[in-house]
């Protein structure tokens, strides 16, 4: 198969797997989703959705979040990982929206990208997620993904994105993203498919015999 058809193929399966798609971080609003992305880094989509009910309940929107102690919120998230560095995200970030964007989440991925703790790969997320814009965030799933399905060489994390933009339809994007990530979970994880297992690896390349080395994001 040619890249493009291996594409073409990918998406028509992932489409099959996964008609519809939900979002994995509960949320009510574009903040509250920005401050779950954030404190999705190295941590799982489960223990995040226990841990922002219980720091909403203190505060929900910016201006309320950014009177609440670092300590405070630091001793809610704890359990995500990374808290010191978090809570101070979160904590910063608020204060941000409120003197500086009204207490309103920037619809511009660049503005995103200069609030703390936001890298390219959360800001790509709300702005797919939270305002409906075409995106490709790139994680951990899909970086290992692409280059076991042929469709990068995982050179980088902003390659990737690069090649998957390029092979992928725009409109597709913000679906395609999180079913990569639902079926590397599902099917393809580092840990049940080395690239000669799933029903796709396995379809792309029949004749792939040892396992497929991937790098890291």
């Amino acid at each position: 198969m040619l890249k493009k058809q291996r594409a073409e193929y990918i998406h028509l399966k992932l489409n099959q797997i996964y008609p519809s798609i939900p979002i994995p971080l509960a949320h009510k609003d574009v903040y509250s989703l920005l401050v779950a992305v954030l404190l999705s880094a190295q941590c799982t989509d489960s223990r995040v959705n226990q841990v922002t009910p219980i720091l909403f309940e203190v505060a929900d929107n910016p201006k309320d979040m950014s009177k609440i102690p670092i300590q405070t919120i630091y001793e809610i998230i704890r359990p995500c990982g990374l808290a010191p560095k978090k809570s101070r995200a979160i904590h910063e970030l608020s204060n941000i929206l409120v003197n500086k964007f009204y207490c309103e989440v920037p619809e511009c991925i660049e503005l995103l990208e200069t609030l703390p703790g936001v890298g390219h790969k959360t800001a790509s997320v709300v702005m797919s997620q939270g305002f409906g814009h075409p995106a490709f965030p790139v994680d951990t799933h899909i970086h290992r993904l692409a280059q076991r399905w042929g469709l990068t060489n995982g050179k980088s994390v902003t390659k990737t994105e690069k090649d998957l933009k390029t092979l992928f339809p725009k409109s597709s994007w913000n679906k395609l993203h999180l079913q990569f990530i639902y079926f590397g979970r599902e099917f393809c994880s580092a840990w049940n498919c080395d690239g000669t297992i799933c029903q796709i690896c396995t379809k792309l390349y029949p004749n792939r015999k040892k396992p497929m080395k991937t790098k890291k994001a």
